[in-house]
C-alpha cells in the first residue's frame, strides 16, 4: 500500500474533463476534487470508480495526493476548503469528525451503506469506508520452501524460522496486535492494548526487526530475502507474488483493516460528493472492478462475488480470508491512544 504520508508537499492537481456532452469541460459547481494516497493505488480507484459515476454525472474531476492532515485543518480552519472526497485512515476520521473537521453524512448515504450491507462498524458520522486489507505473515517462498509460519505465535519464533522480520514502522499497522496474539492473547481480549505486554513481546525479537514505511520497502524486504518475514498489507504481496516476485501471503490470524472517504467541513460541493458515495455504494460492480485493478478488498459484501473466481480467495472481504481472521483493528481505540502510544513507540525504537 502506498501510503500513509501525513506530511509534505502534495502533488499537482490534476485536472480530468469530464463533463457530458463533450462540452469541454464543466462549471466550478459541477467539479469535485479527490484527494488519496497517490501511485497505481489511486489511479486504480479513480479509473474504476469515480470518473464512471463522473461521466454520467457531467461532473469534472480534480485530483490531488498525497492526504495530508494537516492540510485538511489548514483547509477548514481558514474556510477555504478545496478538497471534496479525502481518503483516510479510520482514527482519523473519528477523531476529525469528533472535532467538527468533518461533514455529516446525509441520510441518502446512510441507507445506501445499509442497502449495501456494509459492516456498521467500518463507518462514522462522517465516513464510510471504500477498501478493506489485511495485515497477512507475508513470506519468502525460497527461504521457507518447506514449512512457514501461520500464526503469530510462529512469526515471532525466531528460533524455528530464523531471518530477519519486516514490521510497518506505524503504532496502528498491527504490531501490537500481532504481539500479544504472539503472547498468547485470546483475539477477543485484544482491546483495550496491553501495551506492557506488547513491549515485553517485540523486545524478544527487537534485534531481528526491520522496520518499513512502504509498501515498496515491504515487498523488497521479503522478496530479496532480507527478512524474508514480514507483517504485510495482502495486496502488495499477492501483486509481487503474481509479478513472479518469490513471496506469498499466509493468512493465519490475520488483522483486517480498511480505509474510509470524507468530505471536510465547508466544501462547496459536499452534496455532490454525497451524490458520489451513494453510487459507490449502490454498484457493487464497480468495487469489483477496482479489487482486480488494485488487489485491494471492496467495502461492500456484495461485490464480493463479483470479483473473479481467481483471486477472490486472496482478499479482504471472502470468506476464504475472513474465516482466518484473528481481528479487526479497533480503530476508536487508535483515536483516543494514538499520540500517546506513538510517543512511547518512537522512544522505545531508538532505545
Amino acid at each position: 500500500m502506498s501510503k500513509k504520508v501525513l506530511g509534505g508537499v502534495a502533488a499537482a492537481s490534476l485536472v480530468l474533463s469530464l463533463a457530458a456532452c463533450g462540452d469541454g469541460g464543466a462549471a466550478a459547481e459541477d467539479t469535485v476534487t479527490v484527494v488519496m494516497w497517490g501511485g497505481g493505488a489511486q489511479k486504480a480507484h479513480v479509473d474504476s470508480y469515480i470518473t464512471p459515476w463522473a461521466e454520467e454525472a457531467g461532473v469534472a474531476i480534480r485530483e490531488d495526493s498525497p492526504t495530508d492532515y494537516a492540510k485538511i485543518a489548514a483547509q477548514v480552519d481558514s474556510g477555504k476548503v478545496s478538497w471534496g472526497l479525502v481518503e483516510v485512515e479510520p482514527n482519523y476520521a473519528k477523531s476529525a469528525c469528533d472535532d467538527g473537521l468533518l461533514e455529516k453524512l446525509p441520510q441518502r448515504v446512510l441507507d445506501a451503506a445499509e442497502k449495501a450491507d456494509i459492516d456498521p462498524g467500518q463507518m462514522n458520522d462522517c465516513a464510510i469506508p471504500i477498501l478493506q486489507y489485511t495485515f497477512s505473515i507475508a513470506y519468502n517462498t525460497e527461504t521457507f520452501a518447506d514449512a512457514h509460519p501461520t500464526t503469530w505465535a510462529e512469526f515471532f519464533d525466531t528460533e524455528r524460522f530464523p531471518g530477519k522480520r519486516g514490521f510497518w514502522k506505524y503504532v496502528t499497522g498491527g504490531v501490537f496486535e500481532a504481539a500479544l496474539l504472539a503472547d498468547g492473547v485470546a483475539p477477543e481480549d485484544l482491546y483495550p492494548l496491553d501495551l506492557d505486554r506488547a513491549f515485553r513481546k517485540l523486545d524478544s525479537i527487537k534485534d531481528d526487526i526491520v522496520w518499513y514505511d512502504t509498501g515498496d520497502q515491504q515487498v523488497q524486504l521479503v522478496s530479496s530475502g532480507e527478512a524474508p518475514l514480514v507483517q504485510a498489507w495482502n495486496g502488495r504481496i499477492s501483486q509481487a507474488a503474481a509479478a513472479g516476485e518469490p513471496v506469498a501471503n499466509d493468512y493465519g490470524q490475520n488483522l483486517v483493516s480498511y480505509d474510509q472517504i470524507v468530505v471536510p467541513k465547508g466544501y462547496a460541493n459536499a452534496d455532490l460528493a454525497f451524490d458520489w458515495m451513494v453510487w459507490f455504494l449502490e454498484n457493487p460492480q464497480a468495487q469489483a472492478d477496482d479489487v482486480v485493478a488494485s488487489g485491494y478488498g471492496p467495502a461492500s459484501p456484495q461485490a464480493v462475488e463479483l470479483v473473479p473466481a481467481d483471486i477472490r480467495d486472496d482478499i479482504a472481504g471472502s470468506p476464504a480470508v475472513d474465516d482466518k481472521s484473528a481481528a479487526v483493528i479497533d480503530y476508536d481505540y487508535w483515536a483516543e491512544n494514538y499520540d500517546e502510544v506513538t510517543q512511547r513507540f518512537n522512544t522505545w525504537i531508538t532505545e
